[in-house]
């Protein structure tokens, strides 16, 4: 998480190494916020801190475990 001038970002770089969970956060978010999606490579704007949500974000920081991470950064950097 950091707070930026204009906006809270959230940095999640599994959303930007992995499409699948790129893709179930991105059909997911509309379930859980009135907001439009504010989003780059690996992170998520939030305009106010009431915009942020929390269950969502549990839930995508449960899907991939740091285990997860190290493994798929290992394969792409055995490339």
């Amino acid at each position: 998480m950091a707070s930026q001038k204009a906006y809270v970002a959230l940095y999640h770089s599994g959303i930007y190494n992995s499409e699948e969970l790129l893709n179930w956060f991105q059909e997911e978010y509309p379930k859980h916020s009135k907001r439009k999606l504010d989003m780059g490579k690996s992170c998520v704007r939030f305009k106010k801190m009431d915009d942020i949500p929390y269950e969502l974000i549990g839930e995508l920081v449960s899907k991939m475990t740091p285990q997860d991470w190290i493994s798929r950064y290992e394969e792409a950097v055995k490339r």
